[in-house]
């Protein structure tokens, strides 16, 4: 079974308890629902959910019998976060009150939870003021993602943005100069990186996207010395965001750089 479904997981299982979750306003990741029960009151709980921008799936009767233990669902389960989501304010604000300048860094469409938790983690522990994710196509704060990131996501703002490129204007405008880890770029250590900054990277299969790319400011790349041309996206991340946090520290390197 998917880490994601582990006993553990914040699972809220059945039509009332699902429509509560939602009128309450609860952090909810998605909500899965048996193949061919899209109808009567599902059908309304399902239509409320897309007007809030989550994600509504179809899947296997079966698969929501064994998230739920054999418990009663009614054919409609939903995935909660394991913590509410910040806002972008939140962590201009987080950076406000240590007075630093802002290190964000943004997620383009990450979608493996080992990943994002990972990433998480290595933020928290490089000093990152938090994280931007995209509210489609990308991993949320699930069960798995907090277990990786070892409870670093209690730290760490995580805020889910609806367009990421339009965000990335938002920082432009308050000040962030935008980077972005991808192949064919800069080398990474030759970039002056000590001010307010967001650092985005891309996805596992594709890297980041064109519309992402295009408004970003400084394309940064690692070199590659072996015969694989690239690197997992969290280890890539963890390495550009300690380059980031050591300048940002003043720790020189050995030849004084």
């Amino acid at each position: 079974m998917n880490d994601q479904f582990e006993k553990g997981s914040d699972i809220i299982a059945g039509r009332n308890p699902v429509s509560e979750a939602l009128r309450s306003g609860r952090a909810i990741d998605s909500i899965l629902i048996a193949k061919g029960e899209l109808n009567g009151s599902i059908k309304v709980i399902a239509a409320k959910a897309k007007a809030m921008k989550i994600p509504v799936k179809e899947t296997d009767r079966k698969k929501l019998d064994m998230m739920c233990g054999g418990a009663s669902h009614q054919g409609i389960v939903a995935l909660a976060a394991v913590k509410e989501y910040s806002t972008v304010d939140d962590i201009f604000a987080l950076a406000e009150s240590r007075n630093e300048k802002p290190f964000i860094i943004v997620l383009d469409e990450i979608e493996d939870a080992h990943n994002l938790g990972a990433i998480i983690r290595t933020a928290e522990c490089a000093g990152a003021h938090g994280i931007i994710i995209p509210k489609r196509r990308a991993a949320g704060l699930s069960y798995a993602v907090g277990k990786t990131s070892a409870g670093a996501y209690e730290y760490m703002p995580v805020a889910r943005v609806t367009n990421i490129p339009n965000t990335l204007d938002e920082l432009k405008e308050k000040g962030c100069w935008i980077y972005a880890a991808d192949m064919d770029g800069a080398v990474y250590a030759e970039h002056d990186l000590r001010g307010a900054c967001a650092l985005v990277i891309g996805s596992e299969g594709k890297g980041v996207s064109r519309l992402v790319k295009e408004k970003c400011d400084v394309i940064l790349s690692l070199p590659m010395c072996g015969k694989i041309n690239s690197l997992n996206a969290s280890v890539a991340a963890g390495i550009l965001m300690y380059e980031f946090t050591r300048q940002r520290l003043g720790i020189k390197a050995v030849n004084g750089g």
